[in-house]
């Protein structure tokens, strides 16, 4: 079955409660990458004012896309931060052959692969306060409880989904890109990107089916 943007979810998949739940910045306009190339040209002269610049730009949409990608995680801060002294460090060997935002993104999404990866070595429960801040702050009170439990529970199920597979998943379910422009973010195949969002869409159903069966919530 493929995945993506049309698929229907049943209203308490993880992929659907993601999508609802108030992670999104506000989209930057098309022409912002053309100040960005301006931009990106002088920073790599060493114009910090530049990369400020750039950095005020574009973290909202970076702390968007790593509270998808690893939940809320109380070291997203630092992440964020070692995202943009990465990116910093790169500029010299920045070609343009993409544009900056589809190269941030692709220090994004390998920096959260990594973090993941060792979580799951050592796993840290996302506090009370991250969960709050997920939940959609115009909900009564008993729906945004209902909501931070299978919010919770969502973040529960993907963290026993491998790093690769639980990325390629949210960045084609929840976010809804292509194969093609998961593939240029994870730098692999169309074909290993869309194994590997299978692969965790199974787990995920099978998972859900489990916890069904012994009559425990779902989320």
């Amino acid at each position: 079955m493929s995945v993506g943007v049309g698929i229907w979810w049943p209203a308490a998949h993880p992929a659907r409660l993601l999508s609802m739940a108030r992670l999104h910045a506000r989209e930057r306009p098309q022409d912002a990458d053309l100040d960005d190339a301006a931009l990106v040209s002088r920073a790599a002269r060493g114009d910090r004012e530049a990369f400020d610049a750039l950095h005020r730009s574009h973290v909202a949409q970076v702390w968007s896309r790593l509270t998808r990608l690893l939940g809320p995680d109380p070291e997203r801060e630092d992440l964020t931060q070692q995202i943009f002294l990465d990116v910093f460090r790169g500029l010299g060997a920045f070609r343009g052959e993409a544009t900056f935002r589809t190269y941030l993104n692709q220090v994004v999404v390998h920096v959260a692969c990594d973090h993941l990866g060792r979580r799951r070595r050592r796993p840290q429960p996302a506090s009370a306060e991250a969960i709050e801040m997920l939940s959609a702050p115009d909900a009564s009170p008993e729906t945004r409880a209902e909501q931070r439990q299978r919010l919770v529970l969502t973040w529960m199920l993907l963290d026993r989904i491998k790093a690769k597979k639980r990325v390629a998943f949210i960045l084609r379910a929840v976010e809804g890109l292509s194969l093609d422009e998961v593939s240029q973010l994870v730098n692999a195949s169309v074909a290993t990107v869309a194994k590997r969002v299978m692969h965790a869409e199974n787990e995920l159903r099978r998972m859900l089916a489990r916890r069904r069966r012994r009559g425990e919530d779902t989320p």
